[in-house]
């Protein structure tokens, strides 16, 4: 499909788009995917994926309740626009334990650092009429808090930043390294794959780099206006990590006990031995960020190749030991 330049998107954004897609839809029926696509300023694959996720919503779980909107690649179909007519719509009722989840949640949402003013009132007045029509079921939501733990702050900032498109400072832990790095970012998405990332333009190398929130030691948004160069974005639908050919080849035989690295890591092959492990190739960037999959495996596994990094990591392995006799010397 044809394609844009990257654009910088939030959650929020992406919301608002699809609730408008939702009426824009219902008045045009077999409407041309170009056509919508070049209407809401979205390339063809923006619009497609929003269109996987439309089934899922609609006025109840309830299987003619859920919108029915397909597409044949050229053109969208929507089977049953009456799904949202006001003549099926039924009053919105919550039991009492959806109410006070709905209030919970809500209130813990208000409180996150970086929110936006206007979103944060918005929130406040939605959430006094919930308490309104809930009535006497919203009692037990007064009595219950949840606070949020420091990834909530860090996701809140780096969607703030976003929206207004303006650069951020973080301390971030790299685990491949052990050392904890301040660098300036320009913030392109949120993405999340197992856990939330922050995909963004990094001044410090000036090369595009994924960052995990739950490893952001410290955040500022900074003035000075966010401005990564125009990127297309990845396909993250095959893993975050999605080595290239040209990275360098690592060698990795495991035992029984490590067979779970052919689970998790890409790899190009992975050849049964006769112990009933692994012998595994893959690729990576940065070959010296396996040191710790080694230290992890323990016995269970080792690096074959190449030569260089696995001496490195059997020396990372003597000096940890070394360091584990030293304390229990002094003990």
């Amino acid at each position: 499909m044809a394609g844009k330049p990257a654009r910088t998107v939030n959650a929020i954004d992406q919301t608002r788009r699809m609730l408008s897609l939702v009426t824009y839809l219902r008045e045009r029926p077999g409407a041309r995917i170009e056509d919508v696509a070049r209407a809401f300023g979205i390339t063809e694959d923006e619009l497609v994926s929003d269109l996987d996720v439309l089934p899922m919503c609609g006025t109840s779980f309830r299987g003619g309740d859920l919108l029915d909107i397909d597409t044949d690649g050229e053109r969208i179909w929507w089977h049953n626009p009456a799904a949202l007519g006001a003549e099926t719509a039924e009053p919105l009722r919550l039991a009492a334990d959806e109410a006070t989840a709905l209030l919970v949640a809500a209130r813990a949402v208000a409180t996150l650092p970086g929110l936006r003013e206007s979103d944060r009132q918005a929130l406040l007045r939605a959430t006094a009429k919930v308490e309104a029509a809930a009535g006497e079921a919203a009692g037990a939501s007064s009595r219950l808090s949840v606070t949020f733990e420091s990834e909530g702050g860090v996701f809140a900032d780096v969607d703030r930043a976003i929206s207004e498109r303006r650069r951020l400072w973080i301390r971030y832990y790299s685990p491949a390294r052990d050392e904890v790095t301040e660098r300036e970012i320009d913030p392109i998405r949120l993405v999340s794959v197992g856990h939330t990332y922050v995909e963004a333009w990094c001044r410090r190398s000036e090369a595009r780099r994924t960052f995990r929130l739950d490893r952001v030691a410290e955040i500022k948004i900074l003035d000075e206006p966010s401005q990564p160069p125009e990127i297309e974005l990845r396909d993250l639908s095959a893993g975050l990590v999605q080595p290239a050919a040209e990275d360098p080849e690592v060698v990795v035989e495991v035992g029984p006990g490590g067979r779970w690295v052919a689970e998790y890591y890409p790899h190009d092959s992975a050849e049964e031995l006769p112990d009933g492990g692994l012998r595994i190739t893959l690729r990576t960037p940065d070959p010296a960020s396996l040191r710790r999959l080694a230290l992890r495996l323990g016995r269970d596994g080792r690096i074959v190749e190449p030569r260089e990094l696995a001496e490195s990591a059997r020396q990372a392995a003597r000096e940890a030991l070394a360091a584990y006799d030293g304390v229990e010397a002094a003990g």
